[in-house]
C-alpha cells in the first residue's frame, strides 16, 4: 500500500475535525513516502499547516467555494473529460468495476470518479500501476493545479505532488484544453449557473441527472478522509 495517495486522499477531502486531528500523520506519511519532490513538499506542509490552524468553519466553506461551487475545479475527473454527456455513465461504470475487481467497496451514493477515492484505490495498487494511471488524468491534474495557482490558492500542492508522481507528463495542448473550459468566479452567481447549464446525463435506465441532483450527488459522494495509518 502506498501511504501517500491516502495521506493525498485525505488533503483533497472535506475538512472534517478527524481531519484536522489527522494532519500530522498526513504529513509523516507524506515525507517517509519520499515520493514527492522537495519544492513540493513544502508547498504541502504549508496546506497542512494551514488545515490545522484555520477555522474548522472557514476551512469548509473555503472547500465549498472552491471544489463544489466552481464547476472548472470540479474533483470529479470524467466532468472535465466527458461532461455531463452519456458518456460519462459508462466510464463511471467501468472505473467502478475496476474499484471492485481490485477489491475497494463504494456506497451506491458514491462517484467513482472523485479524486480523493481515486487516490485511495490507487493506494492499494503496485506503484508502478498506480503512476501509469495517474499518468491518464495528468492533463487534468495540470490544469487544475494552474486554476488553483492562479487562485492563489495552497490546494494547487496537492496537484502539483500528482503530477509529480504521474507516469506521464502532461502535454501542452491536453492542458489548454481542460484551461479552455469556462472558469466563472464563484461569486459570480449568474456565472455559475450558465457554467452549470449542460445536457443532463443518463447513468442508468431511466436516470435523469439535472444541475441540482449534479451537485447533490457531488455532495453525497464524499466519503469520509482516508488518513493513513501510524
Amino acid at each position: 500500500m502506498t501511504r501517500t495517495f491516502k495521506a493525498l486522499s485525505a488533503l483533497l477531502s472535506y475538512p472534517t475535525a478527524e481531519l484536522v486531528a489527522a494532519t500530522g500523520a498526513i504529513s509523516e506519511a507524506i515525507d517517509a513516502g519520499g515520493l514527492v519532490p522537495d519544492r513540493i513538499l513544502d508547498q504541502l506542509h504549508a496546506l497542512i499547516a494551514e488545515l490545522a490552524t484555520t477555522d474548522l468553519y472557514d476551512a469548509q466553506e473555503r472547500y465549498v467555494l472552491l471544489f463544489d461551487r466552481t464547476r472548472s475545479l470540479s474533483l470529479h475527473l470524467f466532468e472535465h473529460v466527458h461532461g455531463e454527456s452519456r458518456d460519462r455513465g459508462q466510464a463511471m461504470i467501468d472505473l467502478k468495476a475496476q474499484y471492485e475487481a481490485a477489491g475497494l467497496e463504494i456506497s451506491a451514493s458514491e462517484l467513482p470518479d472523485f479524486l480523493p477515492l481515486f487516490l485511495e484505490y490507487l493506494a492499494v495498487r503496485p506503484l508502478g500501476e498506480a503512476g501509469e494511471a495517474l499518468g491518464q488524468a495528468v492533463h487534468i491534474l495540470a490544469a487544475l493545479a494552474e486554476r488553483l495557482r492562479k487562485r492563489k490558492s495552497a490546494y494547487e500542492s496537492v496537484f502539483c505532488a500528482l503530477v509529480a508522481i504521474a507516469a506521464a507528463k502532461p502535454k501542452d495542448d491536453d492542458i489548454a484544453a481542460v484551461l479552455a473550459e469556462a472558469d466563472p468566479d464563484p461569486t459570480d452567481l449568474a456565472a455559475l449557473d450558465a457554467a452549470w447549464e449542460d445536457e443532463p446525463v443518463t447513468f442508468g435506465p431511466g436516470a435523469n441527472a439535472c444541475k441540482d441532483g449534479l451537485i447533490a450527488r457531488m455532495r453525497a459522494a464524499r466519503r469520509p478522509a482516508a488518513t493513513p495509518e501510524a
